[in-house]
């Protein structure tokens, strides 16, 4: 247990700093409790309806113990994950529908340590208004790693081609095509967020988080040729504008 908690916070700005933020933060939260391993405040934003909350709620532990921060108005899940260095939580920070209203206070953001960008693949604005989630995020929360997910994967009639995603390439994000609904890549944003916050990148995970069972079956031979169309157009060269095109 020492030796994940000596490598995560030694990978973070060589100190603990961030991991003691958290811990400081989460005491000034009543409803949450610390726990004795690591633990980092995730941050998910995206247009509404792009699926965040329903990502998060697969995770039975994290919906199980959420809790409310109604002064901040959102649910905080606690999602823990088992690496071969150890237990891990991700609190994650859900936003309980506020983006509808005009954006999100900074008090949503404040201390946030990695963060989860989302959007739609069935909805084109959702993807437009990627640039702007990141730009709020990164105004706050400085060189934080950062995941952009394209969720319902699932739905046959994709309106976001995964070639004409583009931005996080600009940004140096990851990206990674899921479906919450299906399970379908639910652990690869948390993994790359561990190993980026561990500092390592052969930390895995050693067993599978309890999820809820899937509520529809994705086509794996259709997505895996979405996938084979990501990674071809990740050898082509980046549009010059930043407003992306779409067909």
């Amino acid at each position: 247990m020492m030796f994940i908690k000596t490598k995560i916070s030694a990978g973070i700005c060589g100190s603990i700093d961030q991991h003691e933020k958290a811990r400081d933060l989460l005491k000034a939260l009543p409803n949450q409790q610390t726990v004795d391993y690591p633990s980092f405040k995730l941050v998910i934003v995206g247009d509404g309806g792009t699926g965040k909350t329903t990502f998060v709620k697969r995770h039975l532990t994290g919906e199980f113990e959420k809790k409310y921060e109604p002064t901040i108005g959102v649910e905080v899940h606690p999602l823990d994950f088992f690496t071969n260095c150890g237990k891990i939580r991700f609190y994650c920070w859900d936003t309980a529908g506020q983006e509808k209203f005009g954006g999100l206070r900074d008090g949503y953001y404040i201390h946030g340590q990695c963060a989860i960008i989302m959007f739609d693949v069935t909805a084109r604005l959702t993807y437009k208004n990627v640039p702007t989630w990141h730009r709020d995020l990164c105004r706050v929360c400085e060189n934080i790693p950062i995941v952009l997910c394209g969720n319902k994967v699932d739905v046959k009639n994709r309106q976001v081609k995964a070639k004409q995603v583009t931005f996080h390439r600009k940004k140096n994000l990851q990206y990674y095509e899921i479906s919450a609904k299906s399970n379908y890549n639910f652990e690869k944003p948390f993994l790359y967020l561990a190993r980026k916050l561990a500092g390592d990148p052969n930390l895995h995970f050693v067993e599978s988080p309890a999820l809820a069972p899937p509520e529809v079956q994705i086509d794996l031979a259709a997505q895996q040729q979405h996938e084979a169309e990501l990674l071809a157009a990740a050898s082509q060269p980046l549009p010059d504008d930043d407003d992306e095109s779409f067909e």
